[in-house]
């Protein structure tokens, strides 16, 4: 039995509604987001302010570790603030999570360096990384179940908005990389230039505060009989759709934790110059915020599994082809052209991914199901690729390592994909 949402009646109350959703839950994903980039982006500069002992790819090993295990905090942030809005509504919880990365965000703008507090400077930082990634792991779920629940139609392109902000957050963050290296010395901006982005980021936080102060509770919720324990329920009842859900998740995250990826790679093994490296992040951001809405729409039309199948086996094939091509000609257009593609490929598997994930679980578990499984399948997949790909790298030497891994979770995703579609009747 298909546990897609009921269709509502498309009255112009219910439109506006959708259209707050929308940019409450753009707000929320944006600063999220902004935030993740800007860290993955600034590596190069966090590794030398904040692990400066050892060599430089040990820093930078230990920057992405500390990268990494926030995400490893991201599945209970999703169990157990998906949990709260399950029993006790979306918009409470949406308030909650928004507050939580503002306070992270915060410290990570004014964290003390290395060489005033030693280390205690990275664990400030594990401690901000900790805050963020709870706060961001109940974040997905509660407001890609809002905007489905509170959309009367058109179900995947309401809820694609949530991706498409990621974009406006990747086009931010690789423009103030792009400017601040251009326009700042070396000096400023390792001493202070790179707290730039932290502190406009806090900015954003009290905007959403104040919209998704107005929004209403979803009428799907507020009619759904409550359940007494839904995190018992998904690792029991529901296990099957989690593990199914989680594995769907794959080319959706590795394809923006490649795309984050990329600026380190392309200056440290390629040689590619920095202000290159960022420009190639503004072109994805673009291309993510304007192709993943009309992916949403086609998602309506086709179904979101069937478009997300179509993407991964395109993801699997030219995963070896396109980094062979940056790697024998490591040049702007080149770099530009890899990144695009791969902007493209994420924009097309992530956009239809909110309402897969929804169409999975029932109501009265859905959020818990959905920021569970999307955590997961993030650390997994996605957010420990940074610190493995950087691993492997060192390791063996070998420039093509991360297509293999990209491919390897193109593979995963397709499983999760047809288990998705043929045990669970997801379209």
């Amino acid at each position: 039995m298909s546990a897609q949402p009921a269709a509502a009646a498309v009255t112009p109350e219910r439109l506006a509604a959708a259209r707050r959703a929308v940019v409450s839950s753009s707000i929320g994903a944006a600063l999220e987001w902004f935030d993740i980039i800007v860290y993955a982006s600034f590596a190069i500069i966090i590794a030398q302010n904040f692990f400066p002992e050892g060599d430089s790819t040990l820093g930078l090993i230990l920057t992405f570790a500390t990268f990494a295990i926030s995400y490893l905090i991201r599945p209970l942030g999703g169990m157990f603030l998906g949990s709260y809005a399950d029993r006790h509504g979306r918009k409470g919880a949406l308030t909650l999570t928004l507050t939580l990365m503002m306070v992270g965000t915060l410290i990570m703008a004014l964290a003390p360096t290395y060489s005033l507090v030693g280390t205690w400077a990275g664990i400030i930082i594990l401690v901000s990384r900790l805050i963020q990634g709870f706060s961001a792991g109940g974040e997905f779920g509660t407001a890609t179940t809002f905007l489905v629940e509170t959309a009367p139609h058109r179900k995947a392109y309401y809820a694609s908005w949530q991706v498409a902000a990621q974009g406006i957050s990747m086009f931010l963050a690789s423009a103030f990389g792009f400017a601040l290296f251009n326009w700042l010395s070396k000096d400023a901006l390792y001493s202070w230039g790179w707290r730039i982005p932290f502190i406009v980021g806090i900015f954003i936080g009290p905007v959403g505060l104040y919209i998704r102060a107005k929004l209403a509770e979803t009428e799907e919720f507020t009619a759904a009989e409550k359940h007494a324990g839904p995190i018992r329920a998904i690792f029991t009842t529901h296990l099957g759709r989690l593990l199914a859900a989680s594995a769907s998740i794959g080319v959706a995250t590795i394809s923006i934790y490649l795309i984050l990826y990329m600026p380190t790679f392309a200056v440290k093994s390629l040689h590619v110059t920095a202000s290159a490296a960022y420009l190639g992040g503004v072109v994805a951001g673009l291309v993510i915020l304007v192709v993943t809405p009309l992916m949403g729409r086609l998602a309506d039309k086709v179904g979101p599994a069937r478009l997300m199948l179509w993407a991964a086996v395109a993801a699997f094939v030219l995963a070896w082809p396109l980094f062979q091509l940056i790697i024998a000609a490591p040049s702007l257009p080149v770099f530009i052209l890899v990144i695009g593609v791969l902007g493209i490929l994420c924009a097309v598997y992530f956009g239809p991914l909110p309402t897969l994930l929804t169409e999975i679980f029932p109501t009265n578990v859905r959020t818990t199901g959905v920021g569970v499984a999307y955590n997961v399948g993030v650390t997994l997949l996605g957010g420990l690729a940074p610190l493995v790909l950087t691993w492997l790298l060192d390791l063996t030497g070998a420039l093509s390592a991360p297509s293999f891994y990209y491919m390897a979770v193109a593979v995963i995703s397709l499983i999760g994909l047809l288990a998705a579609r043929r045990l669970y009747n997801a379209r």
